[in-house]
C-alpha cells in the first residue's frame, strides 16, 4: 500500500507540473517564465519531495522482493514491471534530463541577462523540460496503475 501511495503522490505531482504549472509558466514572457521555473525548482528540492520522490524507488523494490518470497507469481511480475516504470521514467529522465537543464538555468544569473540571452536560454530548456516532464508524468502514472493492479491481484488471493 505505500508503495502504490508514494508512486501515487509522485504521479500527481508530475502530473499537476505537466497540465498546470508549465503551460501556466508558459504563457509568460521568457525573463519572467525563467525566473519562475528557477524559482520553483529551488523551491521544490526540499525534504518533503526527495522524501517523495524516492519513496517509491525504496518501497516498489521491497514490495518486489517480498511478493517473490512469498508466491511467485503474476504479481511478482506485475510489481517488476511497475520497479522499471518508475525506475527509468521517473528516476533516470529526472537525472539524465531534467536536472542538467535545471542545473543550467540554475547556474544562470537572470537579473543581468539580456532579452536575448533569456530567449536563446528560453528554447534551450522549455521544450526539452516539458518533454522530459511529460515522461516522468506517463511513467509514474504507469507505474502507479501497475501497482493498483497488483493490490487488485493481491486482495482476490486473500
Amino acid at each position: 500500500m505505500l508503495a502504490t501511495l508514494s508512486t501515487g503522490m509522485m504521479a500527481g505531482i508530475f502530473f499537476t507540473w505537466t497540465n498546470a504549472v508549465t503551460p501556466g509558466i508558459g504563457k509568460l514572457n521568457d525573463i519572467e517564465y525563467l525566473n519562475a521555473l528557477q524559482s520553483m525548482n529551488r523551491a521544490i528540492l526540499n525534504p518533503a519531495f526527495k522524501g517523495a520522490f524516492l519513496a517509491p524507488l525504496i518501497l516498489i523494490p521491497i514490495t518486489t522482493v517480498l511478493h517473490y518470497k512469498i508466491n511467485p507469481s503474476h504479481i511478482f511480475w506485475t510489481l517488476l514491471a511497475a520497479i522499471f516504470l518508475y525506475g527509468i521514467g521517473s528516476l533516470g529522465v529526472t537525472v539524465l534530463g531534467n536536472i542538467p537543464l535545471n542545473n543550467l538555468l540554475d547556474n544562470t544569473n537572470l537579473e543581468n541577462t539580456s532579452l536575448a540571452r533569456a530567449k536563446n536560454l528560453r528554447e534551450a530548456i522549455e521544450f526539452k523540460w516539458n518533454r522530459f516532464n511529460l515522461i516522468r508524468t506517463l511513467s509514474s502514472i504507469g507505474a502507479f496503475v501497475l501497482l493498483l493492479l497488483a493490490c487488485l491481484q493481491i486482495k482476490r488471493l486473500i
